[in-house]
């Protein structure tokens, strides 16, 4: 019974580290007023150049810097369009994913050619660190320690994104630009720019949990590897109203959720049931959030005072 607490646990938190990598950086252009649906797209195309840069390196660290130079562009062409030129967002990121989506099959075709998925010997995957202390600890170092090294900083950027957007000259004129872009341009802050600096930031991040996936998670690139996480990084930011602590819980939500259908694919329950479960509860959570927000417009109208109150 404790194995398999702790392999709940552990899958809980291997799951829940690429959906929250790009729920952070999400949180940055969500106080920018950018609507980043993109997210899906820059994380496959994060995984993507992951794996590519470790197979023609053999280092997982060129294929990390690959996977954040490729974030870095896609998220500089999602600037370029929706918010410089200030196209649709919504046509705009549906334009990235599509992009990602069809680009690095594309290219894995080309390239490789595979179809489906790429294992190979050639690709070197992230290192696995031993916490100090933790590693001896029963349970909690059995959780907590062995995993690739991303995973604590995906923890440790949720802690800094929280004082960079609340305690910083940089997060308070982000968050101003999200509430009122003309005055911020009014006094020579340039609202462009610090949009476009929320949008790279997005990039990066979305990136590392896409290299994540692909040399973390798992060793190799499957077709359409980003499976919707980029979605439920959306759906975790709105659910929390863009608070870095609320995302980290949220996300361990998911992927408690995630590694239950994981742990289950081994009974007798059909696997494709099980692999829905992070999605449904995706659903069950909206859901949850519209009745609320609908029922407290409904008493703000009844009664105006009490949305003061």
């Amino acid at each position: 019974m404790i194995d398999v607490f702790i392999n709940l646990c552990t899958s809980t938190l291997l799951a829940a580290t690429p959906i929250l990598l790009a729920a952070v950086g999400g949180l940055y252009t969500y106080h920018a007023d950018v609507f980043n649906i993109a997210m899906e797209g820059m994380i496959l195309i994060g995984a993507f150049m992951g794996i590519l840069g470790s197979y023609l390196t053999g280092s997982w660290a060129l294929g990390v810097l690959f996977a954040i130079v490729a974030g870095l562009i896609v998220a500089a062409l999602f600037a370029c369009f929706a918010v410089t030129m200030k196209t649709d967002v919504f046509v705009t990121g549906i334009a990235v994913n599509m992009l990602a989506l069809g680009g690095t099959t594309y290219a894995l075709r080309q390239l490789f050619h595979v179809k489906g998925a790429l294992i190979d010997p050639a690709i070197r995957s992230m290192p696995r660190w031993e916490l100090p202390l933790i590693e001896h600890v029963p349970i909690i170092g059995d959780i907590l320690s062995g995993h690739p090294f991303i995973v604590y900083v995906a923890i440790a950027v949720v802690f800094l994104a929280s004082h960079h957007l609340y305690r910083t000259p940089y997060g308070l004129r982000l968050r101003a630009v999200g509430e009122d872009a003309k005055a911020i341009d009014s006094i020579g802050l340039h609202a462009r720019w610090m949009k476009t600096s929320a949008v790279l930031i997005s990039g990066v991040l979305c990136s590392l949990g896409g290299v994540f996936l692909s040399l973390g998670y798992v060793t190799l690139f499957a077709e359409n590897m980003s499976a919707g996480r980029g979605w439920i990084s959306l759906a975790v930011i709105i659910l929390t109203k863009g608070r870095p602590v609320n995302v980290l819980l949220m996300v361990l939500v998911f992927g408690f959720f995630d590694g239950l259908g994981l742990s289950l694919q081994n009974t007798v329950i059909p696997p494709q049931f099980t692999q829905m479960l992070p999605y449904v509860a995706t659903l069950v959570a909206l859901y949850g959030y519209s009745r609320r927000s609908t029922a407290k417009a409904v008493r703000v109208h009844d009664d105006p005072r009490r949305e003061h109150g």
